[in-house]
């Protein structure tokens, strides 16, 4: 267990919508990140991702469950408040809009340094300016730049700037919530390239989270796939992509573009539309698009499995 970074287990979190009404955004995700490790999550939009990676930076405030950051309940009050600063400073997060993420008053330089003024922390280069410098070039942007403001960058220097100020705390995770979705296909590849650099150069651990499949599948070592709110399949990347399990994995595997127009697709088209997270579907959440379906998905909702070593699927097909 000394190898596993982070821990959430059960992890839910609900939005009050109105007096009697919530929102059940995460129900009961369970997953573990290792040291040195790239977690891709992927799933449609509303499928809670974005939500997942705001309770794990303590954004987000969960409901319930637990999420075990170095071994510290960073879901309890006392626990987060006695070890504040190493929580607040070896996690960072990059957000997809770097235009939103970016004060566009402040020049690059400031923005970087920003976080080390706020938590106090001296400069390892001597000066706040030059620390700004030395992670202005990790990402690899001109010091030029340094002076600049976000409205004057290209949308790529923005979103290097926003992981400069990452990486300006030392942080042992990095959660990486789309970063690449509002950015050109070139730049989209030079930003993955990036990260892949700086992961083997510093030892990070991500938690990827994207919608392009491919980009997964390069970047990721373990991939886990959310529908409303559910963590329906986790597991090695090699094993998932070559044996996906889930009746919805199977589903969005099956959309991937193949790189050959003679080629024919196997595609599998879900009927329906996604309900509602404010109104899921009683027992398996997916039984409404399941070809699958059986009688007891309507009622019962099925439990997290572990069908091979490490290959986890929440499914009845697969009960014994």
């Amino acid at each position: 267990m000394d190898d596993i970074l982070l821990d959430v287990q059960d992890l839910t979190h609900c939005f009050r919508l109105g007096r009697n009404r919530t929102l059940r955004a995460l129900d009961g995700v369970s997953f573990q990140l290792r040291r040195g490790e790239i977690f891709g999550l992927v799933g449609e939009s509303g499928s809670g991702k974005s939500t997942a990676a705001k309770c794990i930076m303590n954004i987000l405030r969960p409901t319930a469950g637990k999420i075990r950051y170095l071994g510290v309940n960073t879901c309890d009050p006392g626990q987060f408040r006695s070890h504040r600063k190493l929580l607040q400073t070896s996690r960072q997060i990059i957000f997809q809009d770097s235009t939103s993420s970016l004060n566009p008053r402040m020049t690059v330089a400031e923005i970087i340094a920003e976080p080390l003024v706020i938590h106090r922390i001296r400069p390892s280069r001597g000066s706040l300016r030059a620390e700004a410098a030395f992670q202005l070039k990790c990402v690899g942007m001109d010091p030029g730049c340094l002076d600049k403001r976000p409205p004057e960058l290209s949308g790529g220097q923005r979103q290097r700037t926003a992981i400069a100020r990452a990486l300006g705390m030392s942080p042992e995770l990095l959660v990486a919530d789309e970063p690449i979705a509002s950015l050109d296909v070139s730049i989209q590849a030079q930003i993955i390239n990036l990260l892949q650099e700086l992961q083997e150069k510093y030892k990070l651990t991500y938690l990827f989270i994207s919608h392009d499949l491919s980009v997964v599948e390069h970047i990721s070592d373990t991939v886990g796939v959310m529908y409303l709110g559910n963590l329906v399949e986790y597991g090695d990347t090699v094993d998932i992509f070559k044996n996906p399990l889930h009746p919805y994995t199977k589903a969005l595997f099956s959309a991937i573009p193949i790189p050959d127009p003679t080629a024919k697709m196997n595609r599998i088209v879900l009927e329906g539309s996604i309900p509602s997270p404010a109104n899921p579907p009683a027992g398996c959440k997916f039984h409404t698009r399941c070809a699958n379906c059986m009688e007891k998905c309507k009622h019962e909702a099925p439990e997290q499995k572990e069908i091979e070593p490490g290959h986890f699927v929440v499914c009845h097909l697969y009960d014994k």
